[in-house]
């Protein structure tokens, strides 16, 4: 079997054995239901209720502003409490619309369900941007806009990103085992937007057997094929990703729809079959629960809005009081210090350890050993790229090609001096891409 991989990587301990083997779960919230404006790249979503409104499942609650922003559905029923900034994950507050769920889980009456070869381009891009789907990989890019690249027909590849390289995340593992149907005809909703393109199921080889049955439910497809991948971590980074998949290389100033590529995740995937083929919005999505913290991990079907706590007791619980609680995985998640915060549609995972590895570690001098530059898949010099960072050189990061770092972690990971090379990078590429924002918007205006 063929491998495909990129240069550079990882291989971390992944614990994945905690809940791989834990069957999707829905889980029903008991307590208000939280929606963030902004769960999304681009424009916060603006209101469409008020304080006091009573809201069914399946309801636009909030309304894109823009091309690139995405509307919010109610994913329960019940009376619209507040719209006031509430925390995020992030630490942020954000303007958010709580709801006080009833518990009856009234919907709506969707729309009659079309089948998608009867529609045409424009129509099944329209479902996908009504539906508010973005990239639930943790990006959070309107998938609609990434639908419309200015020349469809030069796409020759849509690849479903079932990498999961992530640590300790399993909730596309189990989508794929359960519910493989529903990824391979959100698959074939994408191919119909792309007419030369052929379809990818790109999947690590440590999952041989969503490799089997995905191969096998596809044998008689033949504009779709599965691709198994070489286990490292950051496999399923985009532009690592495109490159294992197709040998085309793409860099920070480019899009994978100029190397002629479309990428999502699996949840996305899945979410684009159910607004394009069943007429129903992004309201719910897998989050799995998980750590050595957690009495029972879970990969639980959540409703967009649920509050962390519900799900840690879902879980059965903290069998002792976590270390470190990070949203998402521990390469690239958000630590966190609240669990009084919402799922949204990017919350892929809860990671509850006992143990932090960076606590009491102080960062030690650089020895120069090289060792970020040999697992570096941007191909850049981590070290130079942090110290021009904490420098504030900002055009020598530049220069350097700092806005390559894809700020996976490998470098922090290997550093035997315990620097903080990820997060001194990820500083300086948010300086720098702000710097250019602005000055687009100068242009812009002149």
């Amino acid at each position: 079997m063929a491998k495909f991989t990129f240069v550079g990587g990882i291989h971390p301990y992944d614990g994945k054995e905690l809940s791989k083997d834990k069957p999707m779960k829905a889980v029903l919230p008991k307590g208000d239901l939280v929606y963030p404006l902004s769960q999304h790249i681009g424009a916060p979503a603006a209101p469409v209720v008020a304080k006091g409104d009573h809201v069914l499942a399946g309801q636009k609650i909030a309304e894109a502003q823009g091309f690139v922003s995405a509307p919010i559905y109610a994913t329960v029923s019940g009376l619209v409490k507040a719209i006031e900034p509430r925390r995020v994950v992030t630490g942020d507050n954000v303007m958010s619309i709580v709801i006080q769920n009833d518990e009856r889980y009234e919907e709506v009456e969707y729309p009659a369900a079309v089948p998608a070869e009867r529609l045409s381009r424009q129509e099944i891009v329209d479902r996908i941007k009504e539906a508010g789907i973005v990239g639930m990989g943790g990006a959070g890019f309107p998938t609609h806009v990434k639908m419309c690249p200015k020349e469809p027909d030069k796409i020759s590849y849509v690849i479903a990103n079932c990498a999961e390289c992530e640590p300790y995340l399993t909730s596309d593992y189990r989508r794929m085992l359960e519910e493989p149907e529903k990824l391979i005809a959100g698959l074939k909703v994408m191919l119909l937007l792309f007419p030369n393109a052929k379809g990818v199921l790109a999947v690590e080889d440590n999952k041989p057997d969503c490799i089997a049955l995905l191969k096998k439910l596809t044998r008689r497809e033949e504009k779709i094929s599965v691709a198994a991948l070489h286990t490292k971590y950051p496999q399923g980074s985009e532009r690592h990703l495109i490159y294992a998949v197709t040998g085309r290389a793409i860099h920070s100033s480019m899009l994978p729809a100029d190397a002629g590529c479309i990428v999502d995740n699996v949840d996305t995937v899945v979410a684009i079959n159910r607004a394009v083929n069943e007429g129903k919005p992004l309201m719910n999505r897998i989050v799995t629960v998980t750590g050595d913290a957690i009495a029972n991990p879970q990969n639980f079907i959540v409703r967009i809005g649920t509050n962390y706590h519900e799900l840690i007791e879902e879980a059965g619980g903290f069998v002792r009081e976590p270390a470190k609680i990070i949203s998402g995985g521990p390469m690239m998640g958000f630590g966190i210090f609240d669990l009084d915060v919402p799922t949204t549609k990017t919350s892929s995972a809860l990671l509850c350890l006992t143990h932090d590895d960076m606590e009491g570690q102080e960062p030690l001098a650089c020895i120069n050993c090289g060792r970020c530059v040999e697992v570096c898949p941007g191909r850049v010099v981590p070290k130079l790229l942090a110290e021009l960072a904490i420098h504030q050189d900002l055009e020598g990061f530049e220069r350097h090609d700092g806005l390559e770092c894809c700020e996976c972690g490998c470098c922090s990971y290997v550093c035997p001096a315990k620097r903080p090379l990820t997060q001194a990078i990820k500083s300086a590429r948010k300086l720098v891409l702000a710097e250019k924002k602005k000055k687009q918007q100068e242009a812009k205006k002149s």
